[in-house]
């Protein structure tokens, strides 16, 4: 039990160490990295709806396709 409060307590100081130091080592603003995240957010998003599209498009016409064949006649 003791081991793991330790633990515990050397990843919380460790996590806060690590922030502090990225926090003086950014060398940007807080809102100009916030900015810089949002847009690149949106990019990212833009990227897959039209990724997203153009899959859809292609699915809809191999779907045209599929469905365009006469199915084969039974043997008898």
């Amino acid at each position: 039990m003791r081991r793991a409060i330790f633990w515990i307590y050397g990843f919380l100081v460790g996590g806060l160490i690590g922030a502090g130091l990225v926090l003086l080592f950014t060398p940007q603003s807080g809102e100009d990295l916030r900015k810089k995240i949002q847009a690149r957010w949106r990019q990212i998003l833009e990227e897959g709806r039209q990724a997203a599209a153009q899959h859809r498009a292609e699915l809809e016409r191999e779907l045209a396709m599929l469905t365009r064949r006469t199915p084969p006649a039974p043997s008898s």
